[in-house]
């Protein structure tokens, strides 16, 4: 299993995933640069992601939704603030509705994912922090962390593919 270690911080308002993958850094870029791939590996298995928007730049604005068993819709988005291809990038990450505007209701995190070369492979570190101790709550009971750690362990399977 890729997820190495989960820590959550109330006080820090964070929640952080560290993964290894078996495979070198640009592969695992690759996944988040190309919408067809990250939609293979974005959401828990169960609820495939289609990606609408997929600009991976500053400035840069992704939107995509997940599909429930049921055939339900949930819609999420990101802005893109900073690339370090292919070591980094930083987004704003929030929920969305069917249309795929942004739920302003809802909790909103400011992300960092990095990647680095490490054990022949990949090491991620993904850090999501959240403006209110609440929203972390509530994210945290929506059960981000389950879905969170499922869609990361998809990714060594779908390398290997």
């Amino acid at each position: 299993m890729p997820v190495i270690d989960i820590t959550k911080d109330i006080d820090t308002r964070t929640i952080i995933i560290t993964a290894q993958f078996a495979a070198p850094v640009e592969r695992v870029w690759a996944v988040y640069a190309d919408p067809r791939q990250l939609e293979k590996v974005w959401g828990p298995p169960q609820y495939p992601a289609t990606f609408v928007e997929h600009q991976l730049a500053p400035g840069g604005r992704m939107t995509y939704y997940m599909t429930s068993p049921e055939g339900e819709r949930f819609g999420g988005w990101w802005e893109i603030t900073e690339v370090d291809e292919p070591r980094s990038f930083s987004f704003r990450d929030g929920f969305a509705d069917a249309d795929l505007q942004p739920l302003l209701d809802m909790p909103v995190s400011e992300n960092t994912f990095t990647f680095e070369t490490a054990d022949g492979g990949t090491r991620a570190v993904f850090t999501s922090v959240y403006a209110t101790a609440e929203g972390l709550e509530q994210v945290l009971a929506m059960g981000v962390e389950e879905g969170a750690t499922s869609a990361i362990n998809q990714i060594d399977d779908y390398l290997a593919a």
